[in-house]
């Protein structure tokens, strides 16, 4: 069995109906509303993402991360229609400042430690992850794009912007994988909405193709076992402005992602709970089928399916 077989079985036997839904947009000519159809059910009334939509917290209420989680979904099959109620609903989310700080959106929120979740989203105030800008710069990025610019959400959008493009600027290229993928999509957003006289685009572009370089982990041998920074972090075809510069790093994921398929069809996941073993159950296997997605997606983009 082919290694897209393999992995459309265990994506069938075991994902989400979101998920399968996505596997049916990218694979079998599926339909982008039945995904928007699956994934309206993690959204709550006040316009945010709760209910596990990232699986490794299974807090219903809304929170920044589980609605940066939704936007993430809605690029990946392209959907740009801001009048859609999802979008609104985003929009409307942080305009009202929940989870807000006045210059950042919370990475964690103290109603995460009501439900099970991993040791990285409990939340205790003063962490310092309140102070960075993941998930905030891609955030305002999503506010930039598709927010009304008579609004004052977009004002603030473009202020939240430029305060994180100093920020990033202002340090040494951070090591943290997580918030360059959020300054990553603050450039893409910026740049297709044709906002030019917001921030230095073709500086940013340039700073995060060395951020891209810097945290791709050369050590292979920690591929299998750590959960370190791949190619497919930040790209996933070869048509990638990143490509080039990470040529060998990018066409050996290919190889292991082949090499690495257990005989389930899924990949392993390769992080844990540490309490809450149950549930972790039910999100690693969640996981694992949003990874056969990722990776089956990555070997296409790569021309090697």
């Amino acid at each position: 069995m082919t290694v897209f077989k393999k992995a459309r079985t265990f994506v069938y036997r075991n994902a989400r109906p979101l998920d399968i839904a996505r596997w049916q947009y990218h694979f079998e000519n599926g339909s982008k509303g039945a995904v928007l159809t699956a994934l309206a059910v993690y959204q709550n009334e006040d316009g945010g993402f709760g209910h596990a939509l990232e699986p490794d917290s299974w807090n219903p209420n809304s929170a920044p991360i589980q609605t940066w989680a939704a936007t993430e979904i809605l690029r990946e099959i392209d959907f740009t229609d801001n009048s859609h109620p999802i979008i609104q609903g985003i929009l409307r989310y942080l305009a009202e400042g929940r989870n807000f700080d006045g210059k950042v959106w919370y990475n964690t929120i103290r109603s995460n430690n009501d439900y099970p979740h991993a040791l990285w989203w409990h939340d205790e105030s003063g962490v310092s992850s309140h102070n960075d800008y993941n998930p905030t710069a891609c955030l305002a990025g999503f506010i930039v794009r598709f927010a009304n610019r008579d609004s004052d959400l977009y004002r603030l959008g473009r202020r939240i912007a430029e305060e994180a493009y100093d920020a990033y600027f202002g340090q040494d290229l951070p090591s943290d994988m997580h918030a360059a993928s959020c300054y990553l999509r603050l450039w893409q957003y910026c740049t297709e909405a044709g906002v030019t006289d917001l921030i230095d685009l073709a500086a940013l572009k340039e700073r995060l193709r060395k951020q891209v370089r810097h945290c791709i982990s050369s050590n292979i041998g920690e591929w299998e076992t750590s959960y370190v920074c791949k190619p497919s972090q930040f790209f996933v075809n070869n048509s990638s402005i990143f490509y080039a510069d990470n040529k060998e790093m990018a066409d050996y994921e290919c190889e292991f992602i082949i090499k690495s398929q257990l005989e389930d069809g899924s990949w392993s996941i390769p992080w844990s709970w540490n309490n809450y073993p149950d549930e972790w159950a039910i999100s690693k296997n969640w996981w694992k089928g949003n990874l056969a997605i990722l990776n089956i997606l990555y070997l296409r983009g790569m021309g090697k399916l």
